[in-house]
C-alpha cells in the first residue's frame, strides 16, 4: 500500500515507496501521536518561515528518514511520519545555530532543544521503533535548516526600511552574515553528496549492516525483555504437494507447515519474515 519494504523498492523498482511512506502509518494512535507532535512544532515554523519552505524541509527530511532506515532495516517494512518530523526538530537545531546572533535567551533555547532531540531519539531505539528513519531525518533537516531557513541581519531589516536619502553606502550592511554563507553552501554540499551516495548504494542492493557492525545497536537495544533482529531473514522453502514448508535459516531453528499448494515468491516472503522474526 506503499509502505517503505525494501526488496520492492530494489527490486521491484517502485523508489516512490520512499515517501509514500511517510504518509503512512500503522494505526490510530501512531498517526495521534504524529500529528500532535506535528502540530506542536510545525505551526510555529509555518508561522515564521512560511508553507514552501517548511513544506519543502518537512518532505526532504522524510525522504532522507526512509533512504537511511532502507540501508539499515531490510528485514521489515516501515511507515510513519516520524523522519519528517525529526526533520523538523533538526531544522530548528539548525535555524538557531544560523541565526545565533538573533536570539536573546541562546544557552536555554539551545539546552532545550537539544534536550527534547535527545530524549525524542533515547525512545527510537525501543523494538518496533525505526530509528534510522528519526536520525536520517534528522540529519537532513538539520542539513536543511542552514539552507532554508537563515533570516537576514537586524541591521539589514532597518537600513531596508529607511528612505533612500538616508541610506550611507560606506554604512551599508549585509544581508547576512559571513558564516551564515559558510554553513549554507557546506550543508548544500553535505545534502548533494548524502542523498546521492544513499541512493546509489541503496539501489545497488548494498545492506549498511555489512559495512558497520554496530550501527544496528542505534535503531533496538536488546535486553532481557526483548529481542532484536536487524538482518534480512531467510527461509527454506519445500513445496510436498499441498504443504508448504518452511525453515528459518541463519541461527534459528523454526519450522512451519503452511496449506498452500501454489505460494508465490512475494507470499512466501512474507510467511517467512513473520516465521522468523
Amino acid at each position: 500500500m506503499g509502505a517503505l519494504d525494501v526488496n520492492k523498492v530494489v527490486h521491484g523498482h517502485q523508489g516512490w515507496r520512499l515517501v509514500t511512506c511517510a504518509w503512512l502509518h500503522a494505526g490510530v494512535v501512531h498517526i495521534l501521536a504524529n500529528m500532535l507532535s506535528l502540530l506542536f512544532i510545525g505551526i510555529r515554523l509555518e508561522q515564521e518561515f512560511g508553507f514552501p519552505r517548511i513544506g519543502l524541509l518537512y518532505i526532504i527530511s522524510g525522504l532522507g528518514g526512509s533512504l537511511l532506515s532502507a540501508l539499515f532495516i531490510q528485514s521489515s517494512i516501515s511507515v510513519g511520519a516520524s523522519g519528517a518530523l525529526f526533520g523538523l526538530l533538526g531544522g530548528m537545531l539548525s535555524e538557531l545555530i544560523t541565526n545565533w546572533s538573533i536570539y536573546a535567551n541562546k544557552l536555554a533555547a539551545l539546552l532545550t532543544l537539544v534536550f527534547i532531540i535527545v530524549i525524542n531519539l533515547a525512545v527510537g531505539v525501543l523494538p518496533h521503533v525505526d530509528n534510522f528513519a528519526h536520525i536520517g531525518g534528522f540529519i537532513s533537516g538539520f542539513l536543511l535548516g542552514f539552507v532554508l531557513l537563515i533570516r537576514p541581519q537586524f541591521g539589514w531589516i532597518s537600513q531596508q526600511n529607511q528612505p533612500p536619502s538616508e541610506q550611507h553606502i560606506g554604512s551599508m550592511k549585509r544581508k547576512h552574515r559571513m558564516y551564515q554563507y559558510v554553513l549554507w553552501i557546506a550543508a548544500a554540499i553535505l545534502l548533494i553528496v548524502g542523498f546521492t551516495i544513499g541512493m546509489i548504494m541503496l539501489f545497488r542492493g548494498v545492506n549498511g549492516n555489512d559495512h558497520c557492525s554496530w550501527c544496528h545497536y542505534l535503531s533496538c537495544v536488546p535486553t532481557s525483555r526483548w529481542h532484536c533482529n536487524s538482518s534480512a531473514t531467510n527461509c527454506s522453502a519445500y513445496q510436498d504437494g499441498n504443504q508448504l514448508n518452511l525453515t528459518c535459516e541463519g541461527g534459528s531453528d523454526r519450522s512451519q507447515t503452511y496449506p498452500l499448494p501454489n505460494a508465490s515468491s512475494d507470499r512466501i516472503e512474507e510467511l517467512c519474515s513473520q516465521l522468523c522474526s
